[in-house]
């Protein structure tokens, strides 16, 4: 999940803004989104798009683990020939095929996630979620065919699914962000994160379920163990297309483009108040500031991309990313931002959700519906711990929990291979070292949900000055799902071929990244842009967004709404520099 830039507490900064907006409405919390209940009832139902997201990585490792999926599959792999393991009479098919079955969805979604920028802004963010909802379903329909299709179907569906779930998972952040206001912001986006966590958790749940039809031989087992999970996923999909005609458009794109005054009826609408209320007018001035800043700076920094046609939308995602490179203080936000995800992926954590049911199988828990069972408690154990990051990570900081987390879950590692490497020949004559390591995996992903799960996505989102934030965001993004499709598709292989060394190596890469984290990634709590500018090496940056935006508050009248109308001081507003106003004041926005 994304995360901004907080305030600092210290010297003479503090926002207008936001002691105007608790004098109106209250403070943020419980009550605020009681307040602001048709908000929260909007962004919990566009969430069912981080649902699909959740059940699709989740439900296709349950899939791989049924004997008639494994037994359709290897009568279609370029004529892979189906062999039966010796001790366990169940269909196995080629590992590299099995990596590409899984991994190919990453590979749409890294696609999917590259071109949800141009999309949501071309067609707003509503239409956006509508494409990726519609093409979801049309990936989903294309793998109901691979009974008669085979494997292909199954190939091209995951691939077309893939650039639905990738989309979403961009487009709907953004989404609620822009529909929520200030003081519910951060929850309402952290839903996002607990709705791919239950996503995971339901489908690990159903693949236990159907797994028992006809029987868990591969001669009895009928196909419809793995179609009804995998058909299963249209059902939500249908319900967020249907849902979202009927929902309003993002203010900030419609103010964007050119629609004030359908903006101004949207904002009063989704806050429950009057057009001319001044709680809408000030949001509604500070979402045009906004728009005004980001399209000055295009126009500094792109003068030929000013005009907002398709073809200069689609060219500015690319160039705007290369300029991320230009400068050595921004490239050391780029390896930051693109290292992080790398190792979040490289953790091992997708090897998991993925491949849950075969790695339980290799820790001596023969049976498939047991290895389920086992799974099921991974999708329970980590939507919980995803919890205490979403309420805490804000006072303890981001370098101790994922330092914390990182060796967390190395160590789980090397202790699962350290089992591995005894007991691999003789599982059944150490039956507790078996569970042993299976609870091993359960405290790697508990450590993975509280720390690096939320946490790598605030890193990514918080460190990029006002102007290239955007862009910086889709190029961490970009790491998290390439590096996503490279741990899908490797993790077959290296659990046939080296076995427990598999743990170790992802137990070493995620010791490594502790210590990337706690050496190279400064601690972003609290931090202002120009505090993140100084510790990055950018100083002026921030600056000079500030000075922009401070400029446009003045230009189109907020920064008199802040001091108080008819230009009487507002006394929350009293006390500091005008350049600190403006400064703060763009912060808290952010």
């Amino acid at each position: 999940m994304g995360g901004g830039a907080t305030t600092s507490t210290g010297g003479g900064f503090y926002d207008a803004a936001l002691h105007k907006r608790q004098a109106l409405m209250g403070k943020s919390g419980p009550s605020a989104l009681i307040k602001n209940f048709r908000v929260f009832r909007i962004a919990a139902f566009a969430c069912i798009g981080g649902v699909l997201y959740g059940y699709n990585q989740g439900m296709f490792s349950g899939v791989l683990a049924m004997p008639s999926f494994q037994k359709r599959m290897s009568f279609h792999l370029n004529n892979c020939q189906a062999i039966r393991k010796k001790d366990m009479g169940e269909y196995t098919t080629d590992q590299t095929k099995k990596g590409w079955l899984t991994a190919i969805l990453e590979l749409g979604a890294w696609i999917g996630t590259l071109l949800s920028g141009f999309i949501a802004e071309v067609l707003s963010r509503k239409y956006a979620v509508l494409v990726a909802s519609a093409v979801f379903m049309i990936g989903v329909v294309i793998q109901a065919t691979a009974v008669s299709a085979g494997h292909n179907a199954i190939l091209a569906g995951r691939f077309v699914t893939g650039m639905g779930v990738g989309s979403l998972a961009m487009i709907i952040p953004i989404y609620n962000s822009e529909v929520a206001p200030p003081e519910v912001r951060g929850a309402l986006v952290a839903t996002q994160q607990l709705a791919i966590c239950f996503g995971i958790m339901i489908s690990f749940w159903i693949d236990y379920g159907t797994n028992f039809i006809g029987g868990t031989s591969a001669e009895t087992q009928k196909d419809a163990a793995w179609l009804i999970p995998t058909c299963l996923q249209l059902a939500p999909a249908v319900v967020l297309f249907v849902g979202m005609i009927f929902m309003p458009f993002s203010p900030r794109w419609l103010i964007h483009h050119g629609r004030e005054e359908e903006a101004r009826k949207g904002l009063a609408s989704l806050r429950g108040l009057p057009i001319d209320h001044e709680l809408v007018e000030l949001e509604f001035l500070e979402i045009k500031a906004q728009s005004l800043f980001e399209k000055r700076s295009v126009a500094e920094l792109f003068p030929e991309l000013q005009e907002q046609t398709a073809w200069n939308i689609f060219k500015l995602q690319f160039v705007s990313i290369k300029k991320l490179f230009q400068t050595k203080a921004m490239f050391r936000r780029v390896i930051v931002a693109s290292v992080t995800m790398f190792f979040q992926q490289w953790s091992g954590i997708n090897a998991i959700l993925y491949y849950a049911p075969q790695i339980f199988g290799q820790l001596g828990l023969d049976e498939t519906e047991i290895s389920l069972l086992a799974t099921g408690v991974v999708g329970i154990v980590m939507f919980i711990a995803t919890i205490p990051a979403v309420l805490w990570i804000d006072k303890v900081g981001r370098k101790p929990v994922l330092t914390i987390g990182a060796i967390g879950m190395a160590t789980c590692h090397i202790i699962i291979a350290v089992i591995v490497a005894k007991n691999i020949d003789n599982w059944k004559e150490h039956p507790a070292a078996g569970w042993a390591a299976v609870c091993m995996v359960w405290l790697f992903v508990i450590h993975f949900g509280y720390s690096w799960g939320p946490c790598a996505w605030i890193i990514v989102a918080e460190i990029w000055p006002l102007s290239t934030r955007p862009y910086g965001v889709a190029l961490g993004a970009s790491s998290n799902w390439m590096n996503n499709f490279i741990v899908g598709q490797v993790t077959p292989d290296m659990l046939e071929s080296i076995t427990y060394g598999t743990y170790i190596l992802f137990g070493i890469l995620t010791y490594i990244g502790a210590v990337f984290i706690w050496f190279f990634v400064p601690e972003t709590k609290r931090l202002t842009l120009e505090e993140m500018d100084v510790i990055f090496g950018s100083e002026g940056t921030a600056q000079a967004d500030f000075e922009r935006m401070a400029e446009i508050n003045a230009e189109i009248g907020l920064t008199q709404i802040l001091r108080g109308q008819n230009g009487v001081a507002d006394p929350s507003y009293a006390g500091s520099s005008e350049k600190e106003k403006a400064q703060e004041h763009t912060i808290e926005k952010l």
